[in-house]
């Protein structure tokens, strides 16, 4: 680490959980940010604030102006651009130390695993199930820990999965794929605006925290967040053993 490195993560590196170890590790990490809107935003802001090493950013969308009450990553002089592209701008206005790789595009198949095999940690940030499923299923596949979360009108959701732990369940077990569950967007039941930075800022310090290597990942617990009321409730997420993704391992 250089002195320029010592200087801007300095707040860092006096925190006696993290010094010099664990910023050092933050530097060398990949990050795969899967959705630049509403949650992707603030959580790659953070990363890249942090000084995580690498971020690719994914998202196969074009700036709107309806994204602007919620997306901080994006500009009005940005409206048109790709998603990924408007990003990595942001980004390396905040620390140009910071390598964006921007993807724009869905990523899906053999370019989702590919884009999983090459991180550190995985921030589920998109707004469908099939994007979610498909992440999960490629994190459990590589053994890559998966940071998710959800905001829809006043409510949030956060959770972490790490398939390098036995015991940890995986998105599957909490949410299996078919179940009879409504998927709900923003474009057609509004969310707060507040919402979303608090869960993709939440994102961001799991994420730091799995990458670092430093205090206690809230790996098998959903978080749910109520903004009206700003009440906070917990629920202890057991592994299935009989799940289709993650019962296979041992």
């Amino acid at each position: 680490m250089n002195d320029a490195q010592l200087l801007r993560y300095s707040r860092h590196i006096l925190l006696d959980e993290m010094g010099i170890e664990a910023q050092e590790r933050l530097l060398a990490a990949t990050a795969l940010v899967v959705g630049a809107g509403g949650l992707g935003s603030p959580a790659a802001l953070y990363l890249a604030s942090a000084g995580l090493g690498r971020i690719l950013l994914a998202d196969g969308d074009t700036v709107d102006a309806t994204n602007l009450q919620r997306q901080v990553l994006h500009r009005d002089s940005r409206v048109g651009m790709p998603k990924a592209e408007s990003g990595r701008q942001a980004l390396l206005e905040m620390n140009p130390e910071v390598e964006v790789v921007p993807i724009a595009a869905r990523l899906e198949g053999d370019a989702l695993r590919d884009a999983v095999r090459r991180a550190t940690v995985v921030l589920d940030c998109c707004d469908n199930f099939a994007t979610r499923h498909a992440v999960n299923r490629a994190c459990v596949e590589t053994g890559v820990p998966l940071v998710s979360g959800a905001a829809i009108r006043f409510d949030g959701q956060l959770a972490v999965f790490d398939a390098r732990r036995a015991d940890s369940p995986c998105y599957h077990c909490l949410f299996p794929e078919g179940q009879d569950v409504e998927e709900v967007r923003c474009a057609t039941m509004g969310v707060f605006a507040p919402l979303t930075g608090i869960i993709g800022t939440m994102q961001a310090a799991e994420a730091l925290k799995i990458a670092g290597g430093f205090g206690t990942p809230m790996t098998g617990r959903l978080l749910l967040l109520d903004t009206r009321t700003m009440s906070v409730n917990e629920i202890r997420i057991p592994r299935d053993p009989g799940c289709v993704v993650c019962g296979h391992r041992s």
